[in-house]
């Protein structure tokens, strides 16, 4: 937890800049650690619960690790009309994972957000930040493939 010095020591005593701090700690970590919550309050003075509650309530947050690659499915309205439940399902067959989890080699975690503005390319999904349209399920889990495979690949 030593990374979160320099955090520290930019915000001690300053009020009002607890997203700034999360986001600090997510970008070295790719989560917020709970060892980050509990020594952010002992040094800070930051509440527990306060900061609990930031981290839950905005989506940007994540409280446990994530894959090298986050896909995320559209499932707004354009993307729900055009199967992307299907799309979710393929791609929890290929992966292994339930929705809104990582794979176990820490390459792919799978999210299902509400819109990527993307209408219409619909249905869509995001891998990191490329953008996959006029997808199927066997598209989606080709796309996965290719990049499990490019992975492997030295």
């Amino acid at each position: 937890m030593s990374l979160i010095n320099p955090i520290i020591q930019k915000y001690q005593g300053k009020k009002g800049n607890l997203i700034p701090v999360l986001q600090g700690v997510q970008s070295l970590y790719g989560y917020v650690p709970r060892e980050a919550f509990i020594r952010l309050n002992e040094e800070m003075g930051l509440k527990l619960n306060e900061m609990y509650g930031v981290a839950t309530f905005y989506a940007q947050f994540r409280l446990s690790p994530v894959g090298k690659h986050i896909i995320k499915v559209c499932h707004g309205t354009a993307c729900h009309v055009q199967n992307a439940t299907k799309i979710t399902e393929a791609l929890v067959t290929e992966l292994g994972v339930k929705d809104g989890h990582t794979t176990e080699d820490g390459l792919f975690t799978l999210e299902s957000v509400a819109c990527l503005g993307c209408c219409s390319l619909a249905p869509v999904m995001m891998v990191g930040n490329e953008t996959f349209g006029s997808l199927n399920g066997k598209k989606a889990a080709r796309v996965i493939k290719e990049l499990r495979r490019n992975q492997t690949q030295p």
